[in-house]
């Protein structure tokens, strides 16, 4: 918990930015999902992570409510995804100037948050 708000480098996020991130990643990703799913075919534009992590001020929240967002987003995903058919899961995207599946965004939302569990076991514990 004393390193919740700490960087080990400048320009680095702390371990609640990571979460905040991981959180807002995941609720793009999924929106990017159901467009999709929903065969949408407007392509769309990538997101400025950096922006997102310094207007988003994890660090004066409580841990506990980062949990809490990130539990309620998890759970939209995962009943969100739950309501794709297998054909949904195949239906193709444009998004960030990649082609890119619904199926893909599943396991980009999931390789993302282990990702960074790994930075922070790596740097911060």
């Amino acid at each position: 918990s004393e390193k919740l708000e700490y960087a080990y480098a400048q320009g680095k996020w702390t371990p609640k930015d990571i979460l905040l991130h991981i959180i807002d990643t995941e609720r793009v990703f999924a929106y990017r999902a159901m467009r999709i799913a929903r065969q949408d075919k407007t392509e769309m534009v990538g997101f400025e992570q950096d922006d997102y992590v310094e207007t988003g001020k994890a660090n004066n929240r409580s841990i506990d409510s980062l949990i809490d967002e990130f539990k309620a987003v998890r759970n939209a995903t995962i009943v969100l995804f739950d309501s794709f058919s297998d054909e949904d899961l195949k239906s193709m995207g444009k998004a960030s100037g990649s082609s890119v599946s619904v199926r893909a965004i599943g396991y980009i939302i999931t390789g993302h948050e282990n990702h960074h569990i790994n930075v922070i076991k790596e740097r911060y514990l």
